[in-house]
């Protein structure tokens, strides 16, 4: 979802395909970040495409449409409001313990169902992304889905936060 000005700033140069890819570039970002759902609201169709199914076995087929309607006027949405989330956000996933990404891949400390792993650099991120089977992709120096340099994400059952944190100053 976007402000009414926000899309009258966009449309005019919106582009025909690979509009995530564009949004990600530094004249569209303008400093601003994205927050995304917990459940994803998009969904595919297939291999076909624009693309011609670049992600689509390895990424693009697990995404599930949520099923569990959701009464959103009843909700307390306040924490949204990005100088609450990214606040709170941040220092949630700061608080986390720090795990390496040999630790998450073969299941280590079990107990821990919510951790965060480091990067240094993009093509760290990139290695890192690949061996825990996220997309790896970065545009403009800005990894897909992520906050702020955070790519939230679920592996083996425990909520993982692979982040460029504390040394976070930007995109690469």
């Amino acid at each position: 979802m976007m402000t009414r000005d926000l899309w009258s700033e966009l449309l005019p140069k919106w582009p025909d395909s690979f509009w995530d890819d564009w949004m990600r570039e530094p004249d569209q970002r303008k400093g601003r970040a994205c927050i995304r759902p917990e459940v994803s609201r998009t969904s595919t169709f297939g291999e076909q495409g624009v693309s011609h199914g670049q992600f689509f076995k390895d990424h693009l087929r697990y995404i599930v449409m949520n099923k569990d309607p959701v009464d959103f006027e009843k909700l307390d949405l306040s924490y949204l409001q990005e100088d609450q989330y990214q606040k709170v956000f941040v220092e949630h996933v700061l608080s986390l313990p720090v795990l390496t990404t040999e630790e998450v891949f073969s299941n280590k400390r079990t107990e821990l169902k919510e951790v965060q792993v480091h990067y240094l650099s993009g093509k760290d991120f990139t290695a890192v992304a690949k061996q825990l089977k996220i997309m790896s992709d970065l545009k403009a120096g800005m990894p897909r889905t992520a906050y702020k340099g955070i790519v939230s994400f679920i592996f083996n059952g425990r909520r993982v936060h692979l982040t460029k944190y504390p040394q976070w100053t930007g995109y690469l």
